[in-house]
């Protein structure tokens, strides 16, 4: 009964975020240009972004208990670090490769239900969203608001995660955990085809 509770909890987060998320980019498309918009939309730009944010609450879901919101919330502390490396023009190489391979390591992550040292783990999610918010930070200098748009990335990434945590716990129900581990191994195969992708062989 509690964890029925839990999940209608958080669809009703979900929700409402993703209405704020909407009439936010209304407002940013009448009078913010560049700004709120382009941060909102920056994460869903790509599908590796996508993947790997809802994977991080995903995981956060299935390891259980405080992880559901340490390990998002991590996440998005070190992608604002990252963001600020992109907006500061630092150059970090192989960057798209290392988030392609995000998408594989969370997805096998998922699909084994991987659960190792608590420094371990945390200092994976850490080098990931820095990788993600470096991305987002490089596109920074050039918006009109800067502020706005790093608010708008920051908002697009806690939806995915919400949606991520909400798909986790929805897995915790009778048969869930298959299809937990199909859509992780989905994930892992889709984060391998990015990878080739962004290395020049696909």
């Amino acid at each position: 009964m509690n964890k029925r509770f839990g999940v209608l909890a958080i669809g009703r987060v979900l929700s409402a975020l993703l209405c704020f998320l909407f009439a936010a980019g209304a407002e940013a498309h009448n009078g913010v240009h560049g700004g709120l918009l382009a941060g909102l939309m920056h994460p869903v730009s790509g599908l590796d972004h996508v993947l790997a944010m809802v994977a991080v609450g995903v995981w956060g879901a299935v390891l259980g208990r405080t992880f559901t919101w340490v390990m998002p919330t991590s996440f998005l502390a070190l992608m604002v670090v990252g963001g600020g490396f992109g907006a500061a023009g630092m150059t970090m190489p192989f960057a798209e490769t290392a988030i392609a391979a995000s998408v594989i390591v969370l997805g096998l992550a998922i699909a084994f239900a991987w659960r190792s040292t608590i420094g371990a783990m945390f200092a994976l999610i850490g080098l990931f969203g820095i990788f993600h918010g470096y991305a987002h930070g490089v596109e920074l200098p050039s918006s009109a608001s800067p502020a706005a748009y790093a608010l708008g990335f920051l908002l697009t990434t806690v939806a995915l995660h919400l949606i991520g945590i909400g798909a986790g716990l929805l897995a915790r129900l009778r048969r869930g955990t298959v299809a937990l581990r199909v859509g992780g191994y989905a994930m892992a195969q889709t984060g391998a085809l990015l990878l080739l992708s962004s290395v020049g062989v696909l």
